[in-house]
């Protein structure tokens, strides 16, 4: 009974720390955060994109407060996903919270929750020294298997930050958190149990801030987020973390829902050296998408692993799937345009063979082209985006790249480079292409822009990969070159009246 007692009186505690750190949390977006229905709306899209987020999957957040996050959790869930949000503060249900949340007024945790679980949850500035062990210990629990975490925590290293710090407390206006640095939350998230542990720094957007600078900052910070030495002065860490086991079966469930798309699509699929990776991207795309496949079109580039006995065996099982057997000289630009010649789809979509983990986020590619867009681009470096190991020298060439594009041609445009492209057939078919490598996919982007096409840009994620996953630097200048060629050939055009 004193036990029991004594365990029911730390949670007591261990909540009310939760409360405070909400409340302090809350207030400062209120008063001194101009953007933070911005900020949190950014952060609700890398949310969705980094657990890749599919319609019915419940989320748990904990320490909602007023919802101010919870209404961007609904907006880019489109409503679609069960939500319980849990606060620590004595508050009534905010009023704009959408009928797809469960509201809940909690004095510890797991308490109303402990018979449920959940397939993701998310929290924002909770995790504290004083209490940081038990928290975790009850996120984990509350997770079904292989679920998934996403924390956002204040960086204690921010120079910013500290400074603000210790004004307050020289000023008798004491900062009530004890944060914990990036290195502890790795360390205490691991030791519970949990698996793929990650946390990085992000966001260079915070105060002082100035309405002039939004625009800067939301640009460099997707550069100085991914800059050694720089990227730990970023405004907050996020951490992400899952329970075991590390392989869940995905629901299968279809994302079609626009008439006027299915059986329309053609999929183009460049592949090299792709056996371990085309098998499991068709047939995520065939749960995901079958109602609007009008065929699959991989095409081997001249693999020298298993990947053509691959495709022929998922050819030969599915005649929805038309392979393309290329001969020499290789190239992903001549795969490409190989495909594109074969297609006959009223829309044709374009991506890589390592894509399957972000399939869900296509949804956004169709629905732009539902829309009447005649070409959509997933584009990684919106900040709605998530970027994440990708390699400093190519954020680098590609900022470079659409910079002067943006100067060239009086476009508004920030990733039209990038080889996930939907368009509609009539416009590849005008599409005059010429580059053998990498850099079609600046023809692809740039051409239809010059040529009067709608187009629209679509956030997606860049997560999951190494630091090593780039081309070398000797490699990376070679391919380069094609994209400055490219830009600067289509400039000449302009400048003489486009056509083609």
């Amino acid at each position: 009974m004193i036990k029991s007692s004594i365990i029911s009186e730390k949670n007591s505690q261990s909540a009310k720390i939760l409360s405070i750190r909400e409340q302090y949390r809350d207030s400062y977006w209120l008063k001194r955060d101009p953007i933070y229905q911005d900020r949190l709306l950014w952060r609700a899209q890398s949310f969705r994109h980094m657990v890749h987020l599919l319609p019915g999957q419940t989320i748990l957040e904990i320490g909602c407060g007023q919802g101010l996050f919870t209404q961007q959790l609904v907006k880019v869930s489109r409503a679609e996903n069960p939500i319980t949000a849990v606060t620590f503060t004595e508050i009534a249900r905010p009023e704009k919270l959408s009928q797809c949340v469960e509201f809940i007024n909690a004095y510890s945790i797991p308490g109303e929750l402990q018979e449920k679980r959940f397939d993701f949850i998310v929290a924002m500035d909770l995790l504290d020294k004083r209490n940081c062990p038990w928290f975790l210990q009850n996120v984990y629990e509350l997770l079904k298997p292989g679920g998934q975490v996403i924390f956002y925590e204040s960086n204690p290293w921010n120079v910013v930050l500290k400074c603000r710090r210790f004004i307050t407390q020289f000023l008798g206006n004491k900062d009530p958190r004890q944060l914990l640095s990036r290195p502890e939350l790795y360390e205490l998230i691991s030791e519970i149990g949990f698996i793929r542990v990650f946390a990085i720094y992000n966001d260079f957007v915070y105060a002082p801030l100035k309405q002039q600078l939004i625009w800067l900052l939301r640009n460099l910070s997707i550069l100085l987020e991914n800059l050694s030495g720089i990227k730990t002065l970023a405004g907050n860490i996020l951490i992400h973390a899952q329970k075991p086991p590390r392989i869940v079966e995905h629901p299968q469930i279809s994302l079609c829902e626009h008439e006027q798309l299915k059986k329309g699509v053609s999929v183009v699929i460049p592949c090299h050296n792709e056996e371990m990776n085309i098998e499991p991207l068709i047939t995520r795309l065939k749960v995901l998408f079958g109602d609007y496949l009008h065929e699959i079109i991989p095409v081997d580039d001249n693999s020298r692993d298993k990947t053509r006995e691959v495709i022929q065996k998922l050819a030969n099982e599915n005649p929805i799937i038309k392979p393309v057997f290329r001969t020499p000289p290789n190239g992903v630009g001549r795969a490409l345009q190989d495909g594109y010649k074969v297609a006959t789809g009223r829309y044709i979509l374009s991506m890589d063979c390592d894509f399957q983990h972000l399939l869900p986020e296509i949804r956004d590619l169709f629905d732009a082209a539902a829309q009447g867009y005649d070409v959509v681009v997933g584009s990684r470096f919106s900040r709605h985006s998530v970027l994440l190991n990708y390699p400093f020298q190519k954020i680098f060439m590609n900022r470079g790249f659409h910079f002067l594009a943006r100067i060239l041609f009086f476009r508004n445009i920030r990733d039209l480079t990038n080889n996930l492209k939907l368009m509609r057939k009539e416009v590849v078919e005008k599409l005059e292409l010429t580059q053998p490598g990498f850099s079609i996919n600046a023809e692809t982007g740039l051409k239809p822009l010059l040529m009067g096409y709608s187009i629209k840009e679509v956030p997606i994620s860049w997560i999951n990969r190494t630091p090593d996953m780039g081309v070398s630097s000797f490699r990376l200048i070679k391919v380069g070159g094609g994209y400055w060629q490219v830009i600067f050939k289509l400039w000449i055009k302009s400048i003489f009246k486009f056509k083609h």
